[in-house]
């Protein structure tokens, strides 16, 4: 793991070398294994649209929203356990490595827990907000009950997650990603389609895939720890590292509430033109997130060697690294748009068999293909803030891009309708990434000043 070291740089033995091959080792294994997710929407929606019921459809949508709501506000177990891990490894510091993922893991079995608890009331909080119809609500009725089930496992996923990223480990990454994803899919064809379970038959293959994955990730990460380096209870519970943890997850969770909030605005603003255009944005919605989890491994690569950087105390690999992800980011974001500019309406023929939303969904292809571009300096600068832990910068901005967002609905949906919608879900996209490009130099001057 150490390759990339060098310890005649200006006397720092911490010091590595960031090169494309570094990038491209991190970013690659956990690209392919994000694919495997948005095909997992993918899938979903086609074996529900395949019904050719638009209820059904859109109960899917409003299902899955939520879930992305209460389970994406829970990111931050992924997120802090990454550059924390990254910058103890930074540091090569392995015992604290290992304190880091038993904080993350019982943290993220305790909260998963207490959304099984609360689990009646997400939901009837959840149609509250929505506001769905009789048959679109009881569609997601079925698959929120159903899902919900797997909540510690889907928490202790990000934290396993989370933790062979921060080392570096992408093929372990897609090795587990390809684990839950690939059952999911395999699950949600047999039990949806063969079986006739519908949009049951996709929540129970999401249950039994989380909890697969979560088995198998609890035992490749245990039985690489060396029993004698275990760190004991007193160190795990110590006072300072809870602290510093707390600290990053409440900023952290803080952002990302709010960035699944826009979200859950759009699909709410949505329902409100009607069923068709609600299931149309649900299947655009798929290729925007196909579109962030190309990016999101090469966030990945930003967090881990920004984390190392960091760690170590190493100002030129902190600034390589950033060029570096940079360039392929937005070489990744351009071919994506073109390829959903391109496929696109195929895309569309093979998600569902409405003629009404296929319709719909083609006059609206153009704004969910160019996401890629206008969200991939978003995505790139939550990877650094990330492995930086500068988490009261991101959260500002991430706060300061949703009052724009909301602006832009207010203003743009009375007079464009639902191009108005999708143009305000692009300028938040635009907004994420340039606040917070303009923020970087001053904090990597003040992160780097006393090893100078």
């Amino acid at each position: 793991m150490n390759a990339g070291l060098n310890t005649g740089d200006s006397g720092n033995a911490l010091a590595f070398e960031v090169t494309h091959r570094m990038v491209l080792s991190i970013a690659i294994p956990m690209t392919l294994g994000f694919i495997t997710t948005p095909l997992l929407g993918l899938v979903g929606t086609g074996v529900v649209g395949r019904m050719g019921d638009p209820d059904a459809l859109a109960g899917l949508a409003i299902g899955a929203m939520l879930f992305d709501l209460i389970l994406g506000s829970f990111n931050f177990l992924r997120a802090s356990t990454t550059g924390l891990t990254a910058q103890a490894y930074g540091r090569r510091e392995r015992h604290a490595e290992q304190g880091v993922f038993w904080r993350a893991i019982l943290s993220a079995l305790g909260c998963g827990m207490a959304l099984l608890f609360l689990s009646p009331l997400l939901l009837a909080a959840g149609l509250k907000l929505m506001g769905p119809e009789n048959a679109v609500a009881q569609a997601t009725s079925t698959y929120f009950s159903i899902r919900i089930l797997a909540a510690p496992a889907a928490l202790a996923n990000y934290a396993i997650l989370g933790f062979v990223l921060g080392r570096g480990q992408g093929s372990v990454g897609l090795l587990l990603q390809s684990m839950i994803n690939g059952v999911n899919i395999v699950l949600a064809i047999a039990l949806g389609l063969w079986l006739d379970w519908g949009i049951a038959g996709v929540a129970w293959a999401t249950t039994v895939g989380e909890t697969i994955g979560a088995l198998a990730g609890l035992f490749i990460v245990l039985t690489s720890f060396g029993r004698g380096a275990w760190p004991k209870r007193r160190e795990i519970f110590a006072w300072q590292p809870m602290a510093e943890l707390f600290t990053l997850n409440r900023d952290i969770l803080i952002r990302t509430f709010v960035l699944v909030g826009a979200y859950a605005v759009m699909t709410r603003i949505g329902s409100g033109f009607g069923a068709v255009t609600l299931a149309a944005n649900a299947v655009l919605m798929n290729f925007l997130m196909l579109s962030g989890f190309y990016l999101d491994g090469l966030a990945n690569a930003a967090e881990q060697i920004t984390g190392r950087a960091v760690g170590a105390r190493h100002r030129p690999a902190f600034d390589r690294g950033l060029k570096l992800t940079a360039i392929w980011s937005f070489g990744l974001a351009g071919v994506i748009s073109l390829f959903l500019f391109l496929a696109g309406d195929t895309l569309i023929a093979a998600l569902t068999t409405s003629s009404q939303v296929r319709q719909v969904a083609s006059l609206y292809l153009p704004w969910a293909a160019i996401t890629g571009l206008t969200g991939a300096l978003a995505f790139l600068m939550d990877g650094v803030f990330i492995g930086a832990t500068w988490s009261s910068d991101m959260r500002n901005r991430m706060l300061m891009s949703f009052a724009i967002y909301l602006a832009a609905v207010a203003i743009l949906v009375p007079l464009l309708a639902n191009h108005g919608l999708w143009l305000a879900i692009n300028l938040f996209l635009l907004s994420r990434g340039l606040l917070l490009v303009l923020r970087v130099k001053q904090r990597a001057d003040q992160t780097f000043r006393p090893a100078q």
